[in-house]
């Protein structure tokens, strides 16, 4: 396709538009049988050459960004379609199969057989692999890391039914343009086009790596039909198991996670904290309410090497990814989605934003919103935040075995700005929507300068509860609220 000059965001929300008004059909997958029955091994053997990366050598000719693609096989079958937008208008990126080292297998000749996907480089970016920053690969699923960190949660174009009762849809982006950075910008567009069964969509991606690397994302969404429950700005990541449990995992690693909670900020000026769960017995959705959301990320906040003791996954190196909408979301919710895993290459958790407003045939969805890459994120918060949640039972003095089921303590670490030394009036707001909360004490804890919150919690068998819990000085609140789903 070749637009000519000035191709923008606007044309792929025409093109968006159009097909929305078209039946769908999934993007192509045919390819040979020596991609198609890739092992994992194999496919990771497969390397791009890059001295056929886009811009290669030109240095800040292209602001310091090149571009290398993912071949075809193993589980990434669906044909993606690049093109460049430049000088000479919109050119396509042409397939060779001289671009890769195949890692010894061999492929037929065939023209326009394709890519999966591609990936960003620039010297302000990267972990220990180099100066990559940003990953589009399979689905409408994404990844962007900042300076000196290792590739964790994920980003997602949209999120179709995710945690409803309805089976779950995961649209493709089939097509991207990519804008040849000027010199010295420090920035590269992205744009891409979604398909699938129940909608289309138009992005924009405005991508600036650094210490915090920041993408500006805009999406148009073109409803095919009626759906249940959309998903905005998803966020994909892995929870197994934390300083909460479960306990029952046999492994060497003291924690085993990409992220280890949820921030959430309310228009309100409300922060809340929620704890990651891997409950291992069923899936589980909560809604946390708000009207215009400031903001809500899944958030790596342990950053000490002595939490996790792998050396070769980094897990304290993982990115946080803060959403910061622009312009009103109106009512809706940020939903939270956990699901059992066993495995630490599941990736087991979902946050999106859900809209209230009707998703019938024909509506058309603008979002705008800033997605941020930083460490552990606790400088967005003004308040002391929460750094650790433990729990155990109740019964220290006269145990029984097992356990009651009856009787949990709740032990919360909270640190950071604000908080006053020992000796001052600290008190503790703790509330259960069901069950029971037993003498909640508070106590300086003089190894960190924090202030930890201990309590008994007896539940309702069987019962659902929200717990929460701050900490106060008087009137003032000094601490983001805590929040957990029993």
């Amino acid at each position: 396709m070749n637009a000519g000059g000035g191709f923008g965001f606007g044309h792929v929300r025409n093109i968006a538009r159009d097909l929305a008004a078209r039946p769908y059909r999934p993007p192509a997958e045919t390819m040979p049988d020596v991609l198609r029955d890739m092992t994992y091994d194999q496919y990771r053997a497969v390397r791009f050459r890059p001295d056929h990366a886009l811009w290669a050598g030109e240095g800040e000719g292209s602001g310091g960004f090149t571009a290398q693609f993912f071949h075809r096989g193993f589980l990434y079958r669906r044909l993606v379609r690049v093109n460049v937008i430049g000088p000479d208008g919109v050119v396509p990126v042409a397939y060779h199969p001289d671009m890769f080292d195949l890692g010894g297998l061999t492929v037929p000749d065939i023209p326009d057989l394709g890519f999966a996907g591609f990936r960003i480089h620039h010297a302000a970016g990267g972990g220990s692999t180099g100066d990559e920053f940003a990953v589009f690969l399979g689905a409408s699923y994404f990844r962007l890391i900042a300076s000196g960190q290792e590739y964790g949660v994920s980003g997602r174009g949209i999120a179709v039914e995710t945690g409803s009762d309805r089976p779950e849809e995961f649209p493709d982006f089939t097509e991207f343009w990519i804008e040849r950075p000027a010199p010295g910008s420090g920035e590269v567009t992205v744009l891409a086009l979604l398909d699938g069964p129940s909608l289309t969509g138009a992005y924009r991606f405005r991508l600036r790596p650094g210490a915090r690397t920041k993408a500006e994302i805009d999406a148009a969404l073109f409803m095919r039909r009626a759906v249940g429950q959309l998903g905005v700005a998803p966020l994909t990541s892995m929870f197994l198991h934390g300083e909460n449990g479960p306990r029952s995992f046999d492994d060497f690693r003291p924690e085993m996670h990409d992220s280890d909670g949820l921030l959430m900020a309310s228009a309100r000026g409300e922060w809340t904290w929620r704890p990651l769960v891997n409950g291992r017995a069923t899936p589980r959705s909560t809604d946390y309410r708000m009207k215009d959301p400031r903001g809500f990320g899944l958030m790596q906040r342990d950053r000490d090497f002595g939490s996790y003791l792998d050396v070769q996954a980094m897990h304290e190196r993982r990115p946080s990814l803060w959403v910061e909408p622009r312009g009103g979301w109106g009512d809706g919710a940020v939903q939270l989605y956990e699901f059992p895993s066993l495995e630490e290459y599941n990736d087991n958790i979902v946050a999106y934003w859900v809209p209230d407003r009707p998703l019938e045939a024909g509506a058309v969805l603008d979002y705008g919103y800033t997605l941020t890459v930083m460490d552990g994120g606790t400088e967005l918060v003004p308040l002391a935040h929460v750094t650790a949640t433990r729990i155990g039972s109740a019964e220290r003095l006269r145990p029984t075995v097992p356990p009651s089921p009856e009787r949990r303590f709740f032990v919360v670490d909270f640190e950071g700005k604000g908080l006053p030394g020992h000796g001052a009036g600290v008190s503790a707001e703790v509330s259960a929507t069901a069950g029971q909360v037993v003498e909640p004490v508070v106590e300086h804890v003089p190894q960190t300068g924090g202030w930890r919150l201990y309590f008994e919690y007896r539940p309702e068998l069987d019962v659902p509860a929200q717990l929460d819990a701050r900490l106060r000085e008087g009137e003032r609140v000094m601490t983001e609220t805590w929040r957990y789903s029993w």
